[in-house]
């Protein structure tokens, strides 16, 4: 029986940094954005993400998008 993958919804996961650490590193935090279809374009996610830190202090490092799929056996037919 074949498998077939079902997209569900994505996650934009955008970090940050926030201060430095003790030892005088960069603190990288993170936050997502649920619930993002999964057929979002990518340019248009990373625009989004740039134009929310454009309106914050913390310095934007990373935009990483996680994808959520169910996996289903194909009903024979």
């Amino acid at each position: 029986m074949a498998v077939i993958g079902k997209p569900l919804t994505s996650t934009l996961v955008l970090k940050y940094e926030d201060g430095l650490t003790p030892a005088g590193a960069p603190r990288i935090r993170q936050m997502g954005l649920k619930h993002v279809k999964p057929d979002a374009d990518h340019a248009d996610l990373h625009d989004i993400a740039v134009a929310l830190f454009s309106l914050s202090d913390h310095p934007l490092t990373a935009v990483i998008l996680q994808d959520s799929t169910e996996l289903v056996e194909e009903p024979e037919g």
